[in-house]
């Protein structure tokens, strides 16, 4: 009896159920079977190695979605733009805030403004900086703007220049100070009402000239606010006797000054008494102030003008 021993052939795993199963079981947690462990998936930089000693498996992660920002040091990533390219729309120049008092400093920065409307900051020290116009002194290498002395508050253009592109940068000059420009400095009068009237740097603005000759000096008309090259523009103040009172009339007789009538009974008088218990009345520009006790004595009288 012939007897036949039968090898039984070796049982071979379904790749595509293995395929399957793995496909099915893919997930963050740890993942075993049999034939294979993946350990706890972790979030990385993307684009590591993990091995075991069944597989290897380069991952990678998702493609940028959107605009990714960073605020400081400035840093844009963007979606849909091969290797981070881009094209520049415009050089932007900027300052908080942008004014600066005349003396002062403000810093300037630049950026370049893209054609997704993101920006890229600059350094100040890569701009080739300069002043367009306006009364600014200079601008450093750093972007540092300093602003000359000016009789008004102005306005002032910075400029920068990076790879090819300008940027312009309206600033104002905050005048801070109304007596402190050129020749007309420190003289007692505003700086503006003597270049309005005389001009920059002209000697016949000092204090102390009387250029219409209406015998009230550049002084006086300023505080009184009347033109000093007008002789017919002029400080008037009259006396005006009526029975047991007096009137001062004067004009012209300004919003933005105080005017206070002073009696004395002599002259000259180092300290006169301020007129007590008077009327006021006012028409127009001309004031009228009624001493109603202004002819029991003889008196003299004088208009003192604050401005």
């Amino acid at each position: 009896m012939n007897q036949h021993h039968k090898t039984p052939l070796p049982r071979i795993a379904s790749p595509v159920l293995l395929l399957l199963a793995f496909v099915a079981t893919v997930q963050a947690d740890l993942r075993t079977s049999s034939s294979y462990t993946v350990p706890t998936d972790t979030m990385d930089s993307g684009g590591q190695r993990a091995t075991s000693a069944a597989y290897t498996n380069d991952g990678s992660v998702g493609g940028i979605v959107g605009i990714s920002t960073v605020a400081s040091p400035a840093e844009i990533a963007k979606a849909g733009y091969i290797g981070q390219l881009y094209e520049v729309a415009a050089l932007q120049l900027a300052a908080s805030p942008t004014s600066v008092d005349e003396g002062g400093t403000r810093q300037l920065s630049a950026a370049q403004l893209l054609d997704d409307s993101t920006t890229i900051a600059l350094a100040a020290d890569s701009i080739t900086w300069s002043v367009q116009s306006g009364p600014l002194t200079g601008i450093d290498t750093n972007g540092l703007a300093t602003a000359g002395i000016f009789y008004e508050d102005t306005a002032a253009t910075a400029q920068g220049s990076f790879a090819g592109d300008i940027g312009l940068l309206p600033l104002t000059i905050n005048n801070t100070n109304a007596d402190d420009f050129g020749i007309y400095a420190a003289d007692g009068i505003d700086d503006d009402w003597q270049v309005l009237y005389f001009g920059v740097g002209n000697s016949a603005a000092a204090p102390g000239i009387d250029v219409d000759g209406d015998k009230q000096d550049n002084f006086f008309e300023f505080i009184a606010g009347v033109i000093p090259t007008d002789p017919t523009s002029f400080f008037d103040q009259r006396l005006e006797p009526e029975p047991g009172q007096t009137q001062v009339i004067f004009s012209p007789r300004l919003t933005d000054r105080t005017y206070t009538v002073k009696t004395s009974t002599t002259l000259p008088n180092p300290n006169w008494p301020t007129l007590t218990g008077a009327t006021v009345s006012d028409e127009g520009d001309e004031r009228s102030v009624t001493d109603l006790h202004g002819t029991s004595v003889r008196k003299f009288y004088r208009v003192d003008i604050t401005k």
